[in-house]
């Protein structure tokens, strides 16, 4: 956006010379096709920077797997902190849970609406996989579709010849609780463990 810019300075400086100095008004016929070009230019520049910031900055959350996270039993807090923190660090999430996720957590059957009002989500960006339905298929053709990363800590080996990325580094995000304190292996600066809690196959 800066080169458009100067060239639309340029061209108003070489429009006032050509108004001002004597003997210089040819320089209007540059100057002014110039000024217009540049501004044209400047508007395309503009409008792709503000398409670019409009794009959201997808992520797919392993619901079913992250709610494991804090000490191993199944609760909606880790999935809830993580998405706060990764719409801090500029993320638009989403979040795919196994059918019987609502059974861990409250003993009875939850759909996307109700965990949507749990997690602070609309109910567009949580889905509940149907009973039967394997949830790593859902989650890794979601974020292949977006061109998203998975947040879990599932290895996600029986899926890797048919989804390919899982073996990409940085394509799974693992975390955990250090400490009391939740972490991420995308966070600027954050100690990755060897190993996480919930590694499956």
């Amino acid at each position: 956006m800066i080169v458009p810019f100067l060239l639309l300075l340029l061209s108003l400086a070489g429009v006032a010379a050509a108004f001002v100095l004597p003997g210089m008004s040819d320089l209007l016929l540059i100057a002014a096709p110039a000024g217009v070009a540049s501004l044209l230019l400047l508007g395309r520049a503009w409008l792709a920077a503000r398409r670019e910031r409009a794009t959201p900055a997808w992520i797919v959350i392993d619901g079913s797997n992250v709610m494991h996270w804090a000490d191993e039993t199944p609760r909606i807090e880790p999935v809830r902190e993580v998405v706060r923190r990764l719409e801090g660090l500029g993320f638009t999430p989403g979040v795919v849970f196994d059918a019987n996720a609502g059974y861990l957590l409250e003993g009875r059957y939850r759909h996307d609406h109700a965990f949507g009002r749990m997690l602070g989500l609309p109910s567009d960006r949580v889905m509940v996989v149907d009973k039967g339905t394997p949830a790593d298929a859902t989650i890794l053709e979601a974020a292949r579709d977006m061109g998203a990363r998975v947040v879990t800590n599932d290895r996600f080996r029986d899926w890797a010849e048919r989804f390919p990325d899982v073996r990409k580094p940085g394509f799974l995000v693992k975390g955990g609780y250090r400490g009391g304190r939740l972490w991420l292996d995308l966070d600027q600066g954050a100690e990755v463990p060897a190993t996480g809690r919930m590694e499956a196959d």
